[in-house]
């Protein structure tokens, strides 16, 4: 049975449960209160009936002729008992006979306390007390038949709109489910680029939101692969195509095996090397199985460290490399071989862009339970759009930057892979021609 099949037959059956019960009460109600209505009006007549006949008589005398019309509308309840009501005095006195009561009887204090005050000149002359309910006539009979069917029929149209509002209700309520559903198929068909509308702002709201979300990023994360795919091969296949071609032209003759042309099929296999093993740690980094060693670290001792390192390198290529580091010891969680891989990669990238009597600046500082490492170079810089793309895989500014130059694109990718697993975040700042800034964001430990 289908989810909108349910909806509607659970509509149905609270509809129908609901209007059972409120029909039963309605008329149940409705009878009581005309029957009170009827008793009341009867009651309020008949105090002015008398109060009228004490005011002509100055007495009670005769007034069970006069007032054998209010018997229950001349029906015959059996044994003649008289009038169907009685009249006391304010002691309980029976002064008027009927309803079974004579004038030598004496009513109870709770008979006293229901009667109704026969008041004339402002001076009670009788406490009226009606023996039994008015029975009613045929007149009300059919006026509590019709009101009755009315109830029925009100009940039955109230069903009805139920119904019609129940199929509208559970096809809208089922209505996203059901797109839904069709995208799931049309994805597991091979269509990646599913998106449903988000029709509320509900739980099913939240469903097509985070199915749209997990569909943009399913068809981003297989582009990506199959663009991955497209970079692996193309970055194989250029130390591939000079290995073979210089062993080739060698063992033909073609050229001489002398030093320069083994030294360049050397050079290609040490970066056909690299880019394996830079493969191997992406893929290891997103398996989860990256070994690490984290340990306590002071930052600042390990970016001196760094900045020796490639001091030397920096000065050959006439570029000026700052340190500035905080006050104290900023102590991190890390693993200290991982991390200056690192940082290695990130002063990899600004030797290569920034231009001879350029900058590059490293600095540390401490902040509110965090450490932040920037790397600042004083190169051409790239847009604030293409800063957001420099840790994806193989991403170049420059698409026709020579390979040598460029490297294998992967330098960032490793650091943001690394980052992350030491709970930070890393991120670049850049404009146009006012060089690139590279910040990792640490939690102090």
């Amino acid at each position: 049975m289908k989810l909108t099949t349910k909806l509607i037959l659970s509509f149905l059956l609270i509809s129908a449960i609901s209007t059972g019960i409120v029909m039963l009460l309605t008329r149940v109600t409705a009878n009581r209160e005309f029957d009170n209505f009827i008793n009341n009006r009867y009651q309020e007549e008949l105090v002015e009936e008398l109060t009228w006949y004490y005011q002509s008589n100055q007495t009670w005398d005769d007034v069970e002729e006069e007032f054998e019309r209010y018997e229950h509308n001349g029906e015959d309840h059996g044994p003649d008992r008289g009038l169907e009501f009685y009249i006391v005095n304010e002691d309980g006195e029976v002064i008027v006979a009927g309803g079974g009561r004579t004038t030598e009887e004496r009513c109870s204090a709770e008979e006293l306390a229901s009667g109704t005050p026969i008041n004339v000149n402002g001076k009670t002359a009788g406490i009226l007390i009606i023996e039994a309910p008015l029975n009613r006539s045929p007149v009300d009979y059919e006026f509590l038949r019709r009101l009755n069917r009315s109830i029925f029929f009100s009940a039955i149209g109230t069903f009805m709109l139920a119904l019609i509002l129940g199929i509208l209700l559970s096809r809208s309520i089922t209505r996203p489910i059901r797109e839904l559903t069709q995208a799931t198929h049309n994805m597991a068909n091979g269509d990646l680029s599913q998106q449903v509308p988000v029709r509320s702002r509900d739980e099913i709201g939240d469903l097509a939101q985070s199915f749209n979300k997990m569909s943009t990023d399913l068809a981003r994360s297989f582009n990506l692969r199959k663009q991955m795919t497209a970079d692996i091969a193309h970055e194989l296949r250029t130390p591939l195509s000079l290995i073979l071609g210089h062993a080739e032209g060698v063992k033909d003759g073609v050229l001489e095996p002398s030093r320069e042309n083994f030294e360049i099929i050397r050079e290609e296999a040490e970066r056909l090397e690299q880019l394996v093993n830079d493969l191997r740690t992406l893929s290891l980094a997103d398996a989860g199985e990256l070994a690490v060693e984290f340990q306590p670290v002071d930052v600042n001792n390990l970016m001196r460290d760094v900045h020796t390192h490639y001091l030397t390198l920096f000065t050959q290529k006439r570029i000026t490399l700052n340190l500035e580091l905080a006050s104290g010891i900023l102590k991190a969680n890390l693993d200290p071989s991982r991390f200056t891989q690192v940082i290695n990669n990130i002063l990899n990238n600004a030797l290569r862009y920034t231009p001879e009597d350029g900058r590059v600046e490293l600095k540390t500082q401490a902040a509110e339970n965090k450490i932040q490492l920037s790397v600042k170079d004083s190169g051409e810089g790239v847009s604030s759009e293409e800063a957001q793309h420099l840790f994806d895989r193989f991403y170049r500014v420059d698409e026709s930057r020579n390979r040598n130059d460029g490297g294998s694109g992967l330098g960032l990718a490793i650091a943001k892979s690394i980052v992350e697993m030491h709970n930070g975040r890393i991120w670049a700042e850049s404009e146009k021609g006012k060089g690139l800034r590279v910040v990792i964001e640490l939690p102090a430990g």
